[in-house]
């Protein structure tokens, strides 16, 4: 019985012990103040639309920073769509399509406060499922596009963390 509350208050200073989660760093490094650009492409204007949403949302739920105008920032994130495409990825018995993967990669680029402009490149995936010998609706073309976007994001917060993490701001 003691070895097993010893092995307990071990195992909570061990798990306890300055641990941080990405977003701190990632916010270290980005700061608190970002003003979030997303280039609107001429070929696919909808989908710069849902990104430029998810952005946002990402900027204010994993980043926890605020969104301000251009000269009020600590950090100008600029992003474009480098890419869209789906992929038939499961098939029914007779050959039609029944699963698609989603796959968006968006070119990012940001300025931080000393003026250093760094550019990163991150892909996100979804997968969805259609009807058998139907077609992908608009509603579910979207909703990809933006969960992908979404994973995308995801794949940066973690990216801008190691880079916080590698510069010193883990204190």
């Amino acid at each position: 019985m003691k070895q097993l509350f010893l092995g307990l208050l071990i195992a909570v200073l061990i798990s306890g012990c300055s641990y941080k989660p990405s977003s701190y760093y990632a916010k270290k490094a980005l700061g608190q103040n970002i003003y979030a650009e997303v280039t609107i492409s001429r070929q696919d204007p909808r989908n710069s639309v849902l990104i430029k949403d998810a952005v946002n949302e990402a900027v204010v739920s994993r980043f926890g920073a605020k969104l301000v105008s251009k000269e009020k920032a600590d950090t100008v994130l600029k992003i474009s769509i480098g890419s869209i495409s789906f992929s038939p990825i499961v098939y029914d018995k007779y050959g039609y399509v029944i699963s698609y993967k989603t796959t968006v990669v968006l070119a990012m680029q940001y300025e931080d406060e000393n003026k250093k402009v760094q550019k990163l490149t991150a892909t996100g995936e979804y997968d969805f499922s259609i009807e058998s010998n139907s077609v992908v609706s608009d509603n579910n073309r979207f909703d990809a596009i933006r969960y992908a976007a979404s994973d995308a994001l995801d794949e940066f917060v973690s990216k801008i963390s190691i880079k916080g993490l590698r510069n010193g701001n883990n204190n």
